[in-house]
Formats: C-alpha cells, structure tokens, sequence
C-alpha cells in the first residue's frame, strides 16, 4: 500500500449552521457540498484557499452535543500578515484566546475558539521557514 494524499479531516460538530458560518465567515473558508449520509449524518465540505485537502463537518444529533476536550484537537491555518488578522478579527468581534505568540524561527501564532470547543490557530510564518 502507498498512501498517495491527504483529502480530508472530518470533525463532528453539534450545530452545522453555527460551525459552517463560522468557519466561511470569519475564516474565508468555502463549503463545495452539503449532503446527508446513508446514515442520516449531516455533512459539510470546506475548502481551504490554496489547500487540496478538505474539512468535512458531520453533525449527527441523535448523539447529542459535541464537547471537544481543552487543549485536545485543533486546526492550524496559515496567514499572510498577522496585525491584519488581529485587526480583522477584532473587527469581527473574535476574540483570540491566545497569544500572539513569538516563536524562535520568527513566526507568531494566535488561537481563537471555534463552535464546540475546538481551537483554530492562525500561524504568520518568515519565509523559509517551514514548521512552527
């Protein structure tokens, strides 16, 4: 077996409405379908700008609420300046919950909270530089 990519994460979420505009309108991320599964599962796919692979959200309400543990799972974007994210953010009324953040390669980092619990970091890297 050769694996050959990635094509997508899937994320369970309790309100699909709430995450897809969360994600679309704060994030810029694009939703490419909605369906329901054979198994009644709600979907949702996002694109990512300039990223092959995909978010798919599932949201199944016979489970119940989603309750993502602290500091457990979170998404890492890439952003080209980061004082216009903080900016946009605040404009958006997001608050960051972390940072910003200064690493040792130069990059900085913010968190912020999306729906359910799960963390979103936006990561400013210098050029070159590849990991945070």
């Amino acid at each position: 077996m050769r694996i050959t990519k990635l094509l997508h994460t899937r994320m369970r979420v309790s309100d699909m409405d709430q995450t897809i505009a969360f994600y679309r309108d704060i994030l810029g991320l694009e939703v490419l379908e909605r369906k329901v599964s054979p198994r009644g599962s709600h979907l949702a796919f996002l694109k990512v700008p300039h990223s092959a692979e995909l978010i798919e959200l599932c949201s199944f309400p016979p489970s119940g609420p989603v309750k993502v543990q602290e500091d457990l799972v979170h998404l890492a974007f890439e952003v080209e300046n980061m004082n216009d994210t903080i900016a946009a953010l605040a404009a958006k009324g997001v608050t960051i919950t972390d940072g910003p953040t200064s690493t040792s390669s130069g990059s900085r980092f913010i968190f912020i909270d999306a729906p359910d619990g799960y963390e979103v970091e936006l990561i400013e890297r210098l050029p070159g530089v590849n990991i945070v």
